[in-house]
């Protein structure tokens, strides 16, 4: 059997066994320990395999991963959620679909000082679902505002995926986390507007609250500072290069610690929750990385990923048409993916490939950081689109009386903004590069 063909064989090997739902960790490593014992031999095997852990499990730039997913941790049981939610009900709750726009409005906010949309999912959606409910919005309306605004998790910084992607191609995290910048504001933006549309054509879905008094409005803004303390304090010292991303995100997680603990919202209990919880998210993601790095291994024997760069190259189609394709792909492989485990396979492949396009006359750097924001923009769809939608499930188990393919109806409106999205990053760059080359001149 030729390289090529074992190559195919592990890929094939891999799909079926997620799709009898073994872990996903556990399906790329068994097919990549297999291929690579095939192509070299068990001693090659057990060599690689003594070495692997202890030097993916010892990369300091790793340990922001932790250190952000304890932030967010932090944030979650400290209840910092429930004021950016009141806040921004206080000023705009009053406007048809006000409420569902509020609840975006602070999944962005908390997204600032969490990374992870799981997380801001369900922490946002323990939050607003009462009160848009209580307010006489439909179900469809107000999960699939829930499901979507949470995946503003991942796309304000911190982000765990582009932290992922960052070290994968050996890339600057604070000039990926300024590329996410605009990109997800204008996420923020685009799905205002859609609900505000939504609430036009179909008025039966919401309805339009009572105007919060001035007096209330600026106490409940008044209540976010401590987020917007964090936030400055983590990326303003990230961006004025008084620390490192790493050491950030440290600085970050005891300010939420802090906020949490000064809110009283943060106990003992709390506290076992945030650790207990960093820990099992931690573990999780390190076992994905340990197995991903045994299929790429076997994969770099079979010559897949030069092949394909080479394949790539030698294509007579444009540039851009290659990048949409392989786009594309990726909004497939998240309908059956979840984003860390997708990230990890497929990066080490298609990376060298987009690396050997020429595009918009980007140089090396300014490509990785543009191409690494769209993967992160098809990602964040990812987490909507069924069959997996993960933060539609999440969604699901927070508001248990709204059947899930109600949500999913939800989510639909909210696609096309992605999409749309999605096209102006792929044809602008300037949009997403503009911040990187205003503070990394």
């Amino acid at each position: 059997m030729t390289p090529t063909m074992i190559g195919l064989v592990m890929f094939a090997a891999m799909l079926g066994l997620m799709a009898l739902r073994i872990p996903i960790a556990a399906a790329m490593f068994i097919p990549g320990a297999v291929g690579y014992w095939a192509m070299t031999n068990e001693l090659a095997l057990l060599n690689m395999l003594k070495g692997s852990a202890v030097a993916r499990l010892t990369v300091y730039d790793l340990s922001v991963i932790p250190l952000f997913l304890l932030m967010g941790q932090f944030a979650t049981q400290g209840g910092l959620s429930r004021a950016l939610f009141k806040a921004a009900a206080a000023f705009i709750g009053h406007i048809k679909g006000g409420l569902g726009m509020a609840a975006i409005m602070a999944a962005a906010g908390f997204g600032a000082v969490c990374g992870s949309s799981v997380a801001t999912t369900a922490t946002i959606g323990q939050v607003a679902y009462p009160e848009m409910k209580a307010h006489g919005y439909s179900g469809r309306l107000s999960t699939g505002v829930l499901a979507t605004g949470g995946s503003l998790g991942i796309l304000i910084p911190p982000s765990v995926p582009l932290v992922v992607y960052a070290i994968l191609t050996e890339q600057n995290i604070a000039k990926l986390f300024a590329a996410a910048f605009i990109p997800g504001l204008i996420a923020m933006l685009g799905y205002i507007v859609v609900i505000y549309i939504y609430c036009r054509v179909r008025p039966d879905l919401a309805t339009a609250s009572e105007p919060t008094p001035w007096a209330q409005r600026w106490k409940a803004l008044v209540a976010v500072w401590p987020i917007a303390t964090i936030f400055i304090m983590v990326f303003g010292g990230i961006y004025a290069g008084i620390f490192t991303p790493t050491e950030g995100a440290a600085v970050g997680a005891i300010g939420t610690f802090i906020a949490g603990l000064a809110s009283r919202e943060l106990g003992l209990e709390g506290i076992k929750r945030s650790f207990l919880g960093t820990a099992e998210t931690s573990a999780m993601v390190f076992m994905i990385f340990l197995g991903a790095d045994m299929m790429n291994s076997a994969l770099a024997l079979t010559q897949l990923p030069a092949n394909l760069a080479d394949w790539v190259s030698h294509l007579q189609v444009p540039p851009l048409a290659i990048v949409a394709t392989l786009l594309a792909f990726y909004v497939v492989l998240c309908c059956v993916m979840d984003e860390l485990s997708m990230l990890l396979l497929t990066i080490p492949v298609v990376f060298p490939a987009i690396m050997g396009l020429d595009l918009f006359g980007l140089d090396m750097q300014e490509k990785a950081i543009w191409f690494g924001i769209l993967v992160l923009m098809i990602v964040q769809i990812g987490l909507i689109t069924p069959p997996v939608g993960l933060n539609v499930y999440v969604v699901n188990s927070v508001c248990k009386d709204v059947p899930m393919s109600e949500t999913y109806r939800g989510v639909l409106p909210f696609l096309l903004s992605d999409f749309l999205r999605v096209a102006l990053l792929l044809f602008f760059p300037f949009i997403t590069l503009g911040v990187v080359r205003w503070l990394f001149p």
